[in-house]
C-alpha cells in the first residue's frame, strides 16, 4: 500500500481554549508531541488503515499575538518564545499576525481565520493531501470543510473542550467525515488521558 499524507491545522485561539479549560480544571496542559503521534493513530482507526503508512507531512499553527513590546508589558513574552519552542521541537510552522487595539476598548484579532482556511485549501491542492485534520471549532470553517471534501480530501474534526464551554460549532461538526471528540477518548481511557495531558 501506498502512503497517505496527513495535514494538520491548528486554529491557535482554539488551542488555548483547550489549555486553558485543562488549567481551569486542574489537569495541566495539552502535550502537543502525543497528540500528533495519535492523530494517525485515530485517522487508521476510524478508516481501517494501517498506521505504518500514515503520515503527518505538513503541521501548521495559527494565532493572532502581541508586538514584542506590548507582549513584554504583559509579562508574556517568555511564555509565548517557550510556546513557539514546543511548536518549533515538533516540526509545527507557526503563523502569526499582530494583535490590534479595538478603538471601541480591547483587543482585536483579525484575518486570522481567512489565513486559516486559504492555507489550508492551498496546501491541500498542492501537496495533495489524502487527510486534513482540523484542530478547531470555528462555524467559519464550516466551508473550508465543504470545499476540502470537494478535493476528495478526508477532512477530520479533532476537538477538545475540558471546561465544556461548549465551543464546537454544530454545523462545522456535521460538514467533516469525521469529529473526533478527544474529551471523549479520554473518559474512556486512563491511558490516552496520561498521553495526551502533561500533568502540572
Amino acid at each position: 500500500m501506498e502512503n497517505l499524507s496527513i495535514g494538520v491545522f491548528i486554529d491557535g485561539g482554539y488551542y488555548a481554549k483547550i489549555n486553558e479549560g485543562l488549567a481551569r480544571t486542574g489537569q495541566g496542559t495539552v502535550n502537543l508531541k502525543n497528540l500528533l503521534k495519535i492523530i494517525p493513530e485515530l485517522i487508521g482507526k476510524e478508516y481501517g488503515i494501517p498506521r505504518n503508512i500514515m503520515h503527518i507531512t505538513e503541521a501548521h499553527y495559527y494565532r493572532g499575538r502581541f508586538r514584542a513590546k506590548d507582549a513584554e508589558k504583559r509579562n508574556l513574552l517568555l511564555e509565548e518564545r517557550e510556546f513557539e519552542d514546543m511548536l518549533i521541537e515538533n516540526d509545527v510552522l507557526c503563523h502569526y499576525k499582530h494583535l490590534r487595539e479595538d478603538p471601541r476598548g480591547g483587543i482585536i484579532e483579525k484575518g486570522i481565520d481567512t489565513w486559516f482556511a486559504l492555507d489550508t485549501y492551498e496546501l491541500t491542492i498542492y501537496r495533495n493531501l489524502d487527510y486534513v485534520v482540523l484542530i478547531s471549532g470555528d462555524a467559519d470553517h464550516e466551508m473550508l470543510a465543504r470545499k476540502l471534501k470537494a478535493l476528495k480530501a478526508h477532512v477530520m474534526l479533532l476537538t477538545w473542550d475540558p471546561a465544556h464551554t461548549g465551543s464546537t460549532s454544530r454545523f462545522l461538526s456535521e460538514e467533516v467525515c469525521a469529529h473526533i471528540d478527544i474529551g471523549k477518548l479520554i473518559s474512556e481511557s486512563q491511558e490516552t488521558a496520561n498521553r495526551l495531558i502533561t500533568r502540572q
